[in-house]
């Protein structure tokens, strides 16, 4: 394995290479998850303050933010598809000295991403009506996620590339940018979406224009990290490599589990809220405000998870694979008992939790029962998230162990 040539590295990107290989394990990785935790935790805090003031325009609007779910899961899929395949590739990249080869791979899965991102908009734009119906919404709901919807697709280019950025970021050990780029959109739109909804009286569209804006912003600031010289890798259009095609399935091939993870959770949300709908827009609702839960205990997971990233990738790419090892169950055991007592909590206050996002009693009953479900579950994640990304310098190298969650 080839391991870097530190002649080959700037000072700082010497600095970074000697952190990520050298740190203790129990301190790099604490160091690396508080900005990404803290970052996960307020883009999730965005996820339920949208379900707190879209809760007030009632039920049935409340139930819209669950069919949208899916979209933006289908998105992130993507972006996750080269977000994590190019943040993976590059990072060991880096590892092994190969700037140039970095460029190449974060600037033509940029590119990707936003051609892919333009065209899933496209079709949702031309297909709205539809789609709507097909992702689960009743009559009733159906004007509400038909609005929300619309707007989510004209900022869903940005949301996909967002991805890759961020990524990218948090892979080189830039975690602290990644968090601004992230919390700063994450931030607006939760005082854009009480304006937009009730003070400028636009309601659901309201909601819809206030995600589009602050995924926009976002996607700037995550941008300008790289325009402003902020990365190790450097992001140009003369960087984009069409006419090999090993660089694209290198990054498709570390990414593809995380595509995978991404479209199955948004198959299991759709089939969720197709299975909710005979009982009506309070069991959408209940689930949407769950789903919303879970995802918000599962963030202090994700980013404990993300801060063993780079740890891992410049591990294996430097050729020390005992710290792969050694990161990967300390990271397991750390998540294990985070997501244990967060699951425990949401069961036993499950009825007030769902009080608070939508005070309608046949949407409490349904959800805080299905709470203690969604908090089962949770004891499990870690495992199964990690069941596929347990270290082997082969699997690595072949792209098979990142999933989402690392």
């Amino acid at each position: 394995m080839a391991v870097s040539d530190p002649r080959k590295r700037s000072a700082a990107e010497q600095a970074q290479y000697d952190k990520l290989v050298g740190t203790p394990i129990p301190k790099l990785i604490p160091r690396l998850a508080v900005p990404t935790v803290l970052s996960m935790m307020i883009t999730m805090l965005y996820n339920l303050a949208d379900s707190f003031f879209v809760g007030k325009l009632g039920t049935s609007a409340s139930a819209s933010v669950g069919i949208v779910m899916s979209i933006l899961a289908t998105f992130q899929a993507f972006g996750f598809l080269f977000g994590h395949g190019a943040g993976a590739v590059v990072s060991r990249q880096l590892g092994r000295g190969e700037k140039e080869e970095a460029n190449k791979t974060v600037s033509t899965s940029f590119f990707f991403t936003l051609v892919i991102g333009f065209l899933l908009s496209a079709v949702g734009l031309l297909t709205l009506h539809p789609l709507m119906r097909l992702l689960g919404s009743t009559e009733t709901i159906l004007p509400y996620s038909v609005e929300y919807a619309r707007w989510i697709f004209l900022s869903g280019t940005f949301f996909c590339s967002s991805c890759v950025l961020n990524n990218v970021l948090r892979y080189e050990g830039r975690a602290f940018y990644a968090m601004i780029g992230l919390v700063s959109g994450s931030v607006l739109n939760i005082f854009l979406d009480p304006l937009f909804i009730f003070g400028f009286h636009l309601g659901i569209r309201g909601a819809g224009m206030a995600t589009a804006l602050s995924q926009t912003i976002s996607f700037l600031l995550l941008l300008s990290m790289f325009l402003r010289g902020k990365t190790i890798s450097h992001l140009s259009a003369r960087h984009i490599e069409l006419r090999k095609p090993d660089t694209v399935l290198r990054v498709v091939r570390n990414g593809m589990p995380s595509l995978v993870r991404q479209l199955l959770g948004m198959l299991g949300t759709t089939f969720l809220n197709i299975g909710a709908r005979p009982y009506g827009d309070a069991a959408i609702a209940a689930m949407t405000i769950d789903g919303r839960v879970s995802m918000f205990l599962f963030a202090f997971v994700l980013g404990i998870g993300q801060g063993y990233q780079p740890v891992s990738a410049y591990g294996h790419g430097a050729g020390r694979d005992d710290r792969v090892r050694e990161g990967y169950w300390f990271t397991l055991i750390c998540s294990e008992v985070v997501i244990g007592i967060l699951a425990v909590l949401a069961m036993v206050f499950a009825s007030p939790i769902v009080a608070f996002f939508r005070d309608d009693p046949e949407v409490i009953r349904i959800g805080s029962e299905a709470m203690k479900f969604f908090g089962i579950a949770a004891f499990f994640q870690p495992i199964s998230a990690r069941r596929g990304s347990r270290p082997s310098c082969r699997r690595f190298e072949a792209g098979s162990t990142m999933s989402p969650s690392f």
